[in-house]
């Protein structure tokens, strides 16, 4: 889980058993997920660790 100290915005995310992430918000834990393969989910590390900014 992440949550940001200065709100009350958290997010979980989980891993499946092929690699891909599934990321909610965990204070709606009924709501929508979102389901990232793998390949996706990598991209996405490696942008956060290169610096991008979202």
């Amino acid at each position: 889980m992440r949550c940001d100290n200065s709100s009350p915005n958290c997010v979980e995310v989980a891993s499946g058993d092929n690699g891909e992430r599934f990321v909610r918000d965990s204070k709606n834990p009924n709501g929508p997920v979102l389901a990232f393969t793998s390949d996706e989910w990598d991209a996405f590390e490696g942008s956060v660790r290169g610096g991008q900014r979202f």
